[in-house]
This record gives C-alpha cells, sequence and structure tokens, in this order.
C-alpha cells in the first residue's frame, strides 16, 4: 500500500476518522499520536469542521510516500478500535457510535481482504478499478448541502401530510448533522412533544418543524412559546416553518425578551446555496431580533 493508495481504502480511512470522533482536540490528539505534523495540525481554525480539516490533509497525504505510509498507519490504528469514548455522553451517543461502528468494520472488512490478496493481484485490480475508483470516490464525497437540497426538493409533493412532516423532521437533523451541531432528535418531556433541539455555543434551541402547505399562525407560534419558557434560562426555540407565517404569527413570536427566532424555506435555500452555515444563520437572526425586537426578517436582512 506504499504507492498510490486505491482511492476507496483512502475513504474509508478517512470515513472512520471522521466518526470515530466529535470533538476536534480528541480527533487532533489522536491523528498526532499517528504521525501527522504538528505544524499542519496547528492550521486547524476554530471555524473549520472536521470534514473540511480532513478534506485538506488527505489529499496532501496522498501525494508523498511518507503520507501515504501515514494513511496505512492510521487505516491500523482505527481499525483497532473496540470502543468511542469520545462519542460517549451526547444525546445522539448510540446513533453516532452506530455509524462509527459501522466505518471501522466496513474498514476493517477491506484490511482483511487485502490482507489475503497476493501483491499481483492487489496491482491487477488497483490498475483496473482505479479510474471507477476515483469516480466512487467523488460520488461517496458529495453529503454535501447539493444532495440535501436535491432531498428537500424531493420531498415537497408531500408537503402538508403527516409522512411528509415525519420525513422532513429526519432530514432537518441530517442537515444539523452536516454542519455538526449538537443535537438531539425529537422526543417527549413531561408529556409533551419537542421536535428536537441544536446547542450553538452556550445556548441550546428547542426546534420546532412546520412542514405544512399554510402559514402558521399565532395559535401554533404561541403553543411553541410556552414550551420554550417553560425550559431553563439559557433556552431558546427555533421555528421552521417552509410555509412562512401569518403577521399575527409574526407578532407573536416578536417583542420584548422573546425567546422565540422564526425561519422559513428563504433562510432554509439560503443555507444550501452556502450564503450562510447553519450556526451562523441562527446567530444573526438571534442578533438581529436582540437589536430589533422581531423574531422573523427577510432574507435581504441578512446579505
Amino acid at each position: 500500500m506504499s504507492n498510490k493508495l486505491p482511492p476507496h481504502f483512502v475513504q474509508l480511512v478517512w470515513d472512520a476518522a471522521h466518526k470515530s470522533f466529535w470533538r476536534k482536540r480528541a480527533l487532533q490528539d489522536f491523528l498526532r499520536r499517528c504521525g501527522i505534523q504538528e505544524s499542519f495540525i496547528a492550521t486547524w481554525t476554530e471555524d473549520e469542521t472536521k470534514r473540511d480539516f480532513l478534506n485538506r490533509l488527505f489529499p496532501r497525504m496522498e501525494r508523498s510516500n511518507s503520507g501515504r505510509q501515514t494513511i496505512c498507519h492510521l487505516a491500523n490504528a482505527l481499525s483497532e478500535q473496540h470502543s468511542f469514548p469520545d462519542l460517549e455522553g451526547w444525546d445522539e451517543s448510540l446513533r453516532m457510535k452506530e455509524d462509527a461502528k459501522r466505518a471501522v468494520s466496513a474498514l476493517k472488512s477491506y484490511l482483511a481482504k487485502k490482507a489475503n490478496e497476493s501483491a499481483q493481484e492487489q496491482s491487477i485490480a488497483q490498475a483496473r478499478r482505479r479510474s471507477e475508483d476515483l469516480r466512487i470516490q467523488q460520488i461517496r464525497r458529495q453529503q454535501d448541502l447539493g444532495k440535501l437540497s436535491a432531498l428537500l426538493d424531493a420531498l415537497a409533493s408531500r408537503q402538508g401530510t403527516r409522512e411528509g412532516g415525519s420525513a422532513f423532521e429526519e432530514w432537518f437533523f441530517d442537515l444539523i448533522y452536516y454542519f455538526e451541531l449538537p443535537h438531539r432528535r425529537p422526543y417527549k418531556t413531561d408529556g409533551r412533544e419537542i421536535d428536537g433541539s441544536i446547542t450553538i455555543g452556550d445556548t441550546t434551541y428547542l426546534v420546532e418543524l412546520k412542514f405544512k402547505k399554510t402559514p402558521v399562525g399565532a395559535p401554533d407560534v404561541d403553543i411553541f412559546r410556552q414550551k420554550v419558557e417553560n425550559k431553563a434560562d439559557n433556552t431558546m426555540g427555533i421555528m421552521v416553518s417552509m410555509s412562512g407565517y401569518t403577521e399575527p404569527g409574526m407578532k407573536s413570536a416578536s417583542g420584548h425578551k422573546s425567546p422565540i427566532l422564526l425561519l422559513d424555506f428563504n433562510h432554509i435555500y439560503a443555507v444550501l446555496r452556502g450564503v450562510l452555515k447553519m450556526d451562523e444563520l441562527v446567530g444573526r437572526v438571534r442578533q438581529h431580533a436582540s437589536q430589533t425586537g422581531r423574531a422573523f426578517f427577510r432574507l435581504d436582512e441578512l446579505e
């Protein structure tokens, strides 16, 4: 594996590294122990996600013999994992650990298969598959905003239905997962259904998702506001209505010390277009609400 590593193998190592750690510091420590240069780790900026950092690191390693050897060292270290301590203690720990186990299992299977093949068979297989593997690698790396946007477009025909609402909930938290924000998917507490929550900085936001065909009015906003106000002081709420809001609905969410931020389809598609990251959007919306007392505002006020 010292020359031109198969793209499929590199992608498996990338996937296992990405899913085995949640905290940036934990991943940094692991990479450092596996021989990644401190000077390169130091280029990891605070606002750069694990995904973006690994997408810079792996092509750099693939360009040199020493880098390719480091990828092999990473593969061996990742494949030896039996537990994932960095994934413990999160609301989505079970899901994250299952994702990590699948990624590590796929990497182990690949290593076991290659261990049983002769050097000649490896060389022939790599040459035949190289072109196709490069294409597959590019496709697998397309877990991006374009794919999420297409999935949301496909849900349009089910807007206003119960199954459409459930599918939208799943889609929304896939979007949150893409941006690597701490979150919790739908749950119940004290007999109340909560569509989920997101934590950004020191603030936890309860989430209310509306996938109706008509704008959300004041009654729905008031019910959600009561849920939020019954929680701890640092709790706020984000309501997402893909059909927007009535004037009374927007007015009900606004005002003195309102804990609710309102987003509609324009805001969601702005995120999907890459205008803002999800945490940046929430931060700008909250800043605007603090300055004006309005929980909802036009997208052009963002830009």
